[in-house]
């Protein structure tokens, strides 16, 4: 078996086992799941189909005692180089029963690869995590995907595919999808197949094979408020109306209160660098987006404060929150108090 880092990416454990470079223990833990689950998938693939009753087990870790799975992993495979043993659940399990485990990691057995999925959840084993990093074992933590880090993410994984996308594009996936990992895969593999390696994905290429229009869509209405342009704001928000499937209005509030709370940031950043502003709002470029260019001009601070006030009402009652009005009617006024917002100067 191959000397495991005690850090690990999921890009980099997912070549480690494409590669056949095995740890003898591995602890997978975080609250993005999607991580969690694709990798349990490669180390079941570990062993042939025609093995896997010998030498793959998959025990619950609420309804198996830590005992009773060690046992399992002091045994030799059956005519193979390995046995898996897969531990699912392990979240739903006191933290001192968790820790049990740490005298296997402490005196593994190298033909068994054990697998502790705590998935949904931070694990709290401090014991167990030392024996791991100590005796050649990986720990990853498979961290939730917030709507900050989701655009170098989504262009990564396009990357990854052979593919290119625009900045438009970018935005159009990010906002559509949010941060659902499983539903973004599932996307940009459908453009994968639609189209010839080295294509670039333009808003067109995302309408015509996943369904959301170009012009009306959380980015669109972001830039329409940014330039406040009142006649297409209020074009998006009654092409919502009537595609409420695909423009949840709980979504599209998320969206303008990253837009503005941003803007916000920015407007108070004393660095005036274009640099300097893109990394007080987490953006991986030396440039800042038109888009804050044109807010920084139309909205100033009070005007921003007041308009994040009126955000966080609306977002309230979307949600049912002293308020029976449809979602669409509440967006509405909504994008009426951002474009009228009278501020102070």
């Amino acid at each position: 078996m191959a000397q495991a880092s005690l850090a690990v990416t999921f890009e980099g454990l997912k070549s480690q086992l494409a590669s056949r470079k095995y740890a003898p223990v591995y602890l997978l833990h975080g609250e993005e799941g999607y991580y969690i689950d694709e990798l349990l998938s490669m180390f079941e693939n570990i062993i042939p189909e025609a093995d896997r009753d010998f030498n793959l087990y998959t025990f619950y870790a609420p309804e198996t005692g830590p005992d009773t799975i060690m046992d399992a992993c002091r045994r030799y495979p059956m005519m193979s180089d390995y046995q898996v043993v897969i531990v699912k659940e392990a979240q739903a399990i006191r933290a001192d029963q968790l820790n049990r485990f740490h005298l296997y990691a402490s005196q593994p057995t190298m033909s068994t690869i054990l697998v502790i999925s705590c998935r949904g959840a931070q694990a709290k084993a401090k014991d167990l995590i030392k024996q791991i990093n100590t005796h050649g074992g990986v720990v990853f933590e498979s961290q939730k995907v917030t709507d900050r880090n989701a655009g170098p993410i989504i262009s990564g994984f396009i990357k990854q595919k052979g593919l290119n996308i625009e900045t438009k594009g970018l935005a159009m996936l990010r906002d559509y999808v949010g941060t659902d990992l499983s539903r973004l895969y599932n996307e940009i593999d459908k453009l994968t197949v639609a189209l010839a390696p080295g294509s670039t994905i333009t808003p067109e290429v995302i309408e015509r094979h996943i369904g959301m229009s170009k012009d009306y869509n959380n980015f669109e209405l972001v830039n329409a408020l940014a330039v406040k342009d009142f006649n297409r704001a209020f074009r998006i928000v009654d092409y919502f109306r009537r595609n409420p499937k695909n423009n949840p209005v709980v979504v599209t509030i998320g969206t303008i209160w990253n837009y503005f709370s941003n803007l916000l940031l920015v407007t108070y950043c004393r660095d005036r660098s274009e640099s300097a502003l893109c990394a007080e709002i987490g953006i991986r470029r030396s440039w800042l987006p038109d888009d804050y260019k044109q807010g920084m001009r139309n909205y100033n601070a009070w005007k921003l404060i007041e308009i994040l006030h009126e955000i966080r009402v609306a977002d309230c009652r979307s949600k049912g929150v002293g308020s029976r009005m449809d979602s669409y009617d509440i967006l509405n006024d909504l994008v009426f108090h951002i474009l009228t917002a009278p501020g102070k100067i």
